[in-house]
């Protein structure tokens, strides 16, 4: 990965780690189960995973992006699909299904939840750029071609509406968390009408089973905070 990368930048960097230490506070059992990896980029997340024992299987649409991930992490099971297929590999089952980053990346959301929940035998992790708004709607876009965007330059900005109700068409218990990511791009005030940074993002977990934790709540919260 060279330095001008768009993946090797401060922000991009702090972004994932703002995410990913977030995760660390939700207390959801991660540690050691069959992980599969969706739009794993060049593998910023991947080791999150690996150092909790997990088995990693990576999904990236771009051969240039998976070449490193690969490089890096050569262990690592890795496959190369677009998720804005129609058609979708039978991957098998897996405990956790990681999607950061990729929803609002497709043309078709729908489809690619349909897909993630076909390959989840008990939790999603699922976080995505989304609107302010209370109604459902799905918020077509055209992306740039850059190796962070979509593949097909068409993405999506959901509404937090529309995602939960999309999950909820696929798994019994979707939840969001109490609390969201020291980033800017995570407000904690939904009732707000005007996004104070240039992208707004949103995190949801979705399961087979319930979850009995005060870190989660089956609604969609009009205030969140921050995570001590």
């Amino acid at each position: 990965m060279t330095a001008n990368s768009p993946f090797a930048t401060d922000y991009y960097r702090r972004h994932n780690s703002r995410r990913l230490e977030h995760l660390a506070t939700l207390g959801l059992q991660i540690a050691g189960r069959r992980v599969l990896e969706l739009g794993a980029g060049v593998g910023d997340h991947t080791s999150f995973f690996i150092d909790r024992g997990c088995v990693v299987t990576s999904v990236e649409g771009r051969i240039e992006n998976l070449a490193i991930l690969r490089s890096r992490f050569p262990l690592v099971t890795t496959i190369l699909h677009d998720l804005d297929n129609v058609d979708h590999p039978d991957l098998g089952e897996f405990e956790v299904v990681y999607a950061y980053g990729v929803l609002y990346h497709l043309a078709n959301p729908g489809r690619g939840i349909a897909a993630m929940s076909s390959w989840s035998g008990d939790m999603l992790l699922l976080e995505t750029c989304v609107s302010f708004g209370s109604e459902s709607a799905i918020n077509p876009i055209v992306e740039p071609d850059n190796p962070t965007q979509s593949l097909r330059g068409q993405g999506c900005r959901p509404t937090r509406r529309w995602v939960f109700e999309a999950l909820k068409t696929e798994f019994d218990h979707v939840y969001l968390p109490r609390t969201q990511p020291w980033h800017d791009e995570f407000p904690t005030d939904w009732s707000c009408l005007v996004a104070t940074a240039p992208l707004t993002r949103a995190i949801f977990i979705a399961s087979r089973r319930p979850i009995e934790s005060d870190l989660l709540v089956n609604e969609l919260l009009i205030r969140q905070s921050r995570p001590f």
